[in-house]
């Protein structure tokens, strides 16, 4: 891929990335804004339902207490009627007594009036009884055989002259008795005196009734006692009827006066015990759970009146606050004003949003990752694809090498002159073979890569003695060390150097590793290869006085196809494989590989592999 194409991709995917942002952004605030919308309009509409209810429960409040007020003043007054009823029929009784013994007097002036005319009137008068009036009065004869007289006197006698009417007379005997009425010793006269009385001039026996009261003396009587319950009936009447319930409409007049009244004040109109309560229900009727503030303040002063809230300090910010007049039908008086703030509303919004937040957090944490990935893949290709290029390069440069070398050599043969030089033919031979091996090795390697790649190695594990191995390896690079005047340090301090492994791999792996030493250091490489044993493990390190690494040429060595840069020493020649190659056969050993380098110093290999 060109640089321009890679750019060209790369700031197309980043422009969409940025879009497919920008527009999630924009959905999640109109998504935020319409929450908010929802919620003002629903707290709003709680608001005034709740001022409705409170207004209503205001005037049934006061409804109730005057309701209340007028069951209290009717009992009172009821109570009071009854008292004054009571002492009015203490009166009356009162005076009934009095009038009653005003009436004995005068039925004992009449009675002693009456007795004086008869007793003026007729000799021997004789006041009977009843039974004695009913003896005398019988016609029949007694046993002793004395005649008996029954004499009815019926006589109608003026109080004022004295007079007696009209009477007729019987003779009756009787036994001579004197009595005078007197009311204070006896009151239990009959209906109907009886006398017994005698002619003056004749002497004949009469029996004479006189009525106890006279009539006109009843009818008196009779007119007095209606007058006085007459009386009683217009003075009970006077207290008043005490009805058995006040009027709804004169109680719903006097409270709508009441409520008209301008000097009442707003904290006498609102129950602030039940404030709270009533409004945390309401908000729980609408399904608003968030936690509030709220305090009741002076529509035309800015004057709080009461206040509920966690923090008394708490300030009612306005994104927050919701204001609404308690009482706005009221012309005269201060409405009042409600403000509640929900302190946590925009957390309780964005938590509403919290599956849209995370959908679309997670949508551009994806395409994030996408866009990332793609981008590394690329240059990951990239690099592969240049570090190919180096490859067919080297690999190009590697053959060609042996390739000339046999051509050469193959030309020479064709020469009969050198034809009949043996020693020359053998030269020759010698040459082309090991070039030919050389050319061998190298499409091993590169066929041993491939066969890691696709997992196809198979690998003929034996028991192997790391510190031999090691040995035969030196032995087998003897000239390329001696090439370059290397310096060799070889401490097999092992025990036990026996692990279970495949030696072709394993020499390998030691060649490569040894071969890097000796071609990165400059001037008389300096290398050292030791073993020791830890624990359960074989430890071979194989350390180098060359040009060194850096920290990130270090982390990518193991990279395919990857060379560190060698500087002015040009004559180092490889493919890029064999650090790769290592590290896979270490890793199917079940063993590790470490580096540690620094640039100019050296660099040090570590090989753990178990026993």
């Amino acid at each position: 891929m060109k640089k321009k194409s890679f750019w060209f991709i790369t700031v197309l995917m980043t422009l969409a990335l940025l879009g497919v942002f920008v527009m999630q952004l924009y959905y999640i605030r109109e998504a935020y804004n319409l929450k908010s919308q929802l919620f003002d309009e629903q707290v709003n509409q709680t608001l005034t339902s709740f001022v409705n209810k409170i207004q209503r429960l205001s005037a049934a409040d006061r409804i109730t207490r005057k309701d209340a007020e007028n069951k209290i003043k009717r009992s009172q007054d009821v109570r009071q009627r009854l008292l004054d009823i009571k002492d009015l029929k203490q009166q009356f009784a009162q005076a009934s007594e009095l009038r009653e013994a005003e009436r004995e007097n005068e039925i004992e002036n009449y009675l002693n009036q009456q007795d004086s005319l008869i007793r003026s009137t007729y000799s021997a008068p004789k006041v009977i009884t009843e039974k004695e009036y009913v003896s005398l009065s019988s016609f029949d004869k007694p046993a002793t055989g004395a005649a008996r007289l029954d004499m009815q006197m019926d006589a109608v006698v003026d109080i004022k002259s004295l007079v007696i009417k009209g009477y007729s007379m019987r003779s009756k005997l009787f036994t001579p008795d004197t009595k005078t009425f007197n009311f204070r010793t006896s009151q239990n006269l009959p209906d109907t005196i009886r006398y017994q009385v005698f002619e003056l001039k004749t002497g004949k026996p009469l029996l004479i009734g006189l009525p106890k009261i006279s009539d006109d003396l009843e009818k008196k009587f009779k007119r007095e006692d209606i007058i006085a319950k007459r009386k009683l009936e217009i003075q009970i009447a006077a207290l008043g009827r005490v009805p058995a319930d006040y009027s709804r409409y004169k109680v719903l007049e006097e409270v709508a006066k009441e409520i008209s009244e301008e000097k009442i004040p707003l904290f006498q109109r609102i129950n602030f015990t039940t404030l709270d309560s009533r409004l945390k229900k309401e908000f729980l009727n609408h399904n608003i759970t968030q936690d509030y503030n709220f305090q009741v303040k002076l529509a035309d002063k800015d004057s709080v009146l009461f206040v509920q809230a966690s923090n008394p300090g708490l300030a009612f910010l306005p994104e927050n606050t919701y204001r609404t007049e308690l009482f706005n039908n009221d012309l005269f008086r201060d409405p009042g004003v409600l403000e509640v703030s929900f302190p946590n509303k925009k957390s309780a919004i964005v938590g509403n949003l919290s599956a849209t937040l995370a959908s679309s957090v997670g949508l551009l944490l994806v395409l994030v990752f996408i866009f990332s990935y793609t981008l590394y893949a690329i240059l990951k290709q990239k690099k592969i694809s240049e570090m190919k290029t180096d490859f067919i390069n080297n690999m190009t440069h590697e053959f060609k090498t042996p390739v000339a070398t046999i051509m050469i050599a193959s030309e020479a043969l064709k020469d009969p002159e050198v034809t009949e030089d043996k020693s020359r033919l053998k030269r020759l031979a010698n040459i082309i073979y090991d070039e030919n091996v050389r050319l061998g090795s190298h499409i091993e390697r590169v066929l041993s890569i491939a066969r890691l790649e696709k997992g196809e190695l198979k690998m003929e594990n034996t028991e192997v003695d790391l510190n031999d191995l090691i040995m035969i390896v030196l032995d087998s690079m003897s000239l390329q060390l001696q090439k370059k005047n290397a310096i060799l340090t070889v401490n097999t301090d092992a025990e036990n150097a026996v692990i279970f492994g495949d030696e072709l791999h394993l020499s390998n792996v030691l060649y490569n590793l040894i071969d890097n030493a000796n071609k990165y250091s400059k001037d008389s490489p300096e290398i050292t290869i030791s073993t020791r044993n830890t624990n359960k493990n074989l430890i071979i390190d194989i350390s180098d006085k060359g040009i060194g690494m850096t920290k990130e040429q270090s982390k990518r060595i193991f990279d395919q196809f990857y060379r560190v840069p060698t500087g002015n020493l040009h004559d180092v020649k490889g493919f890029g494989l064999g650090l790769n190659y290592v590290q896979d056969i270490i890793k199917k050993l079940n063993g590790t590989i470490k580096v540690s380098s620094e640039k100019d110093k050296g660099t040090t290999f570590e090989i753990s592999l178990p026993l």
